[in-house]
């Protein structure tokens, strides 16, 4: 049990999305409530063929902690975290935890990310594999070139300054999550992740890289796909195409 407390950051959830994590979803969960046990869990899970859900509901119900969210099938990263956003405020939480459920987030850098938002104003911290300190273990070269690409190019597009803007294991404050306008985003994979930083800094939010150490899934099958890589690549493109038009026109 970690000696490690969090009350100043309020009430925490850490919403972790599944699909066929019947393997580590237990594991998962049980570092996580060993390491903060002040925080509370939300699975959502998207209808898993593989029982996921059923084991989410019997681990749920040995634990007040740990909450279920039944999704009807399939339907994307963004969608499971938007559900799980609206879950949180509409229950009072205060901060709220991205977290995948393949092993790839480590615990230690989990309290590292909740370490920096304890101690600064930071409305988002993003765990970030490509500032000094970062690092990805067991990937192959091209995979790294295509994230490390694909965040360039984003970060070029969008005129921003993070790193990382693809990265999944962040913490949000509520307080100005709930400023966006969080109907309005569609981004369905990764691009989610690149959507909510753009529109974290276009509401003023302080945002704050911390590194970590990303390791390539124990368990499963990687999500990754042809159609959300063109996702990213179309609506990063025509976001900035958008952006250089209205500066011409301003």
């Amino acid at each position: 049990m970690s000696d490690t407390t969090f009350a100043d950051l309020g009430r925490i959830l850490v919403i972790i999305p599944t699909f066929n994590e019947l393997e580590s979803l237990p594991v998962i969960i049980g570092r996580v409530r060993s390491s903060v046990p002040e925080a509370f869990i939300l699975v959502a899970d998207d209808n898993s063929p593989d029982g996921t859900g059923k084991l989410a509901d019997e681990i749920a119900a040995a634990d007040d902690h740990v909450k279920v969210m039944h999704r009807l099938g399939k339907e994307g990263l963004g969608a499971a975290y938007l559900a799980g956003f609206a879950w949180a405020l509409e229950h009072g939480y205060d901060v709220v935890v991205e977290m995948d459920a393949d092993g790839s987030h480590q615990v230690s850098d989990l309290l590292t990310l909740m370490n920096a938002m304890n101690d600064s104003d930071a409305d988002l911290v993003i765990g970030s594999r490509w500032i000094s300190g970062g690092a990805v273990q067991n990937w192959a070269r091209r995979r790294e070139w295509l994230s490390r690409s694909a965040n360039v190019y984003a970060r070029l597009l969008l005129g921003s300054k993070v790193k990382d803007m693809t990265a999944g294991f962040r913490i949000y404050r509520t307080a100005k999550l709930i400023k966006i306008d969080l109907a309005s985003v569609k981004s369905e994979g990764y691009c989610f992740q690149i959507e909510m930083t753009k529109r974290m800094a276009q509401i003023d939010g302080n945002i704050m890289e911390v590194p970590i150490t990303f390791v390539e899934r124990k368990y499963g099958v990687s999500k990754m796909s042809k159609k959300i890589v063109f996702e990213a690549i179309y609506r990063v493109t025509a976001w900035g195409l958008s952006a250089k038009l209205r500066r011409k026109r301003g």
